[in-house]
């Protein structure tokens, strides 16, 4: 055989080989990619279980959004309403407000006397709607289950002391202090008979968060500006009614107007056992508020930030807009 016919033979062997090599090399290449995808997708699972853990957590118990049971008694559309005072009172005030909100607080504390003292003499029967809307804004959980142990202090019969006792332990916005049911617990023990297994239990489960959550959707679709949302028989009434600013010698007139020629209804007590003090400054017997300290915001669900008016500070921490039916001086928080 000739010498090119050997050489030629012998470069056709070594391309075979390196052929060979390179399709050992590929298939190397490929398992290995095969198995760190398998590796990536694992790892994305268990950080996605990881993501729905987190989030389902609060005191080592999950937030399951379970069946739409509405607390006793509540009315209304939906039965999305929790009322407090005498059935016949020929007027109603609407309230719709979140437990985190420092406007709500602001405006629960300075005229808390003010209501329990109208719902007590039958002029009035106020209707609350739950919204979370600082959940949404801030992140965090505190507004719906402060909103389900309401609910659930509504089951026992104590949703007015329980409800007041919430706003005046209001925490900071920031802290989500009101996620821990821990906390909710230990809030119950300051109205008489409040903590007891039943109420503990109905928290811990989130009983309510799918009323809660329908409430709040409620709240979304009704056109409403912010939190605190307050009316009269239907007519915005914070922070004002017409050209006259809230207050509570104003919310009593308007509701003697609104009243006249009526007849009161049944009268019930006018504070709820457990019920916090009127805020310092202020006179129970007369409605007259007292020295005026700062403001706090009205939370407007979506919106950009806006500057407040030069009367009405913006509250640290909010990343919300303060303006429309919400916007304007806010009721005095306590000193």
């Amino acid at each position: 055989m000739s010498e090119k016919n050997q050489e030629g033979k012998r470069t056709a062997r070594e391309r075979l080989a390196q052929e060979r090599e390179r399709q050992r090399s590929q298939d190397r290449r490929r398992r290995t990619m095969i198995v760190g995808a398998a590796v990536v997708c694992v790892l994305g699972l268990a950080a996605v279980i990881g993501v729905i853990a987190a989030n389902t957590k609060s005191d080592g118990k999950k937030t399951p959004a379970g069946p739409l049971l509405a607390p006793a008694g509540a009315e209304g559309k939906d039965k999305l309403a929790i009322p407090v005072g005498a059935a016949d009172a020929p007027s109603t005030l609407t309230v719709w407000e979140d437990f985190r909100c420092p406007a709500c607080a602001a405006f629960e504390n300075s005229f808390r006397s003010t209501v329990h003292e109208l719902e007590g003499s039958g002029q009035i029967r106020v209707q609350y709607h739950l919204a979370t809307l600082i959940d949404r804004n801030l992140g965090g959980s505190g507004s719906l289950r402060a909103a389900n142990a309401a609910g659930c202090a509504q089951d026992a019969g104590k949703f007015s002391a329980y409800h007041d006792v919430l706003y005046t332990n209001q925490p900071q916005e920031t802290d989500d202090a009101f996620a821990k049911n821990s906390k909710l617990i230990e809030l119950a023990q300051k109205v008489p008979g409040l903590d007891t297994a039943g109420f503990r239990s109905c928290v811990e489960e989130g009983k309510h968060n799918s009323w809660v959550a329908k409430s709040n959707d409620a709240f979304q679709n009704g056109g409403f500006s912010g939190t605190p949302t307050v009316q009269l028989n239907g007519e915005s009434v914070f922070p004002q009614k017409g050209s006259e600013q809230i207050s509570p010698a104003n919310l009593k007139k308007w509701v003697t107007e609104a009243n006249k020629g009526k007849q009161p209804g049944s009268a019930t007590p006018s504070v709820a056992t457990g019920a916090a003090s009127p805020p310092a400054g202020a006179s129970a017997a007369s409605g007259a508020p007292g020295p005026k300290p700062a403001h706090g915001p009205s939370h407007v669900p979506g919106a950009a930030p806006k500057k407040a008016p030069a009367a009405v500070p913006v509250h640290p921490g909010v990343p919300a807009a303060h303006a429309g039916a919400g916007t304007g001086p806010a009721a005095p928080v306590e000193p």
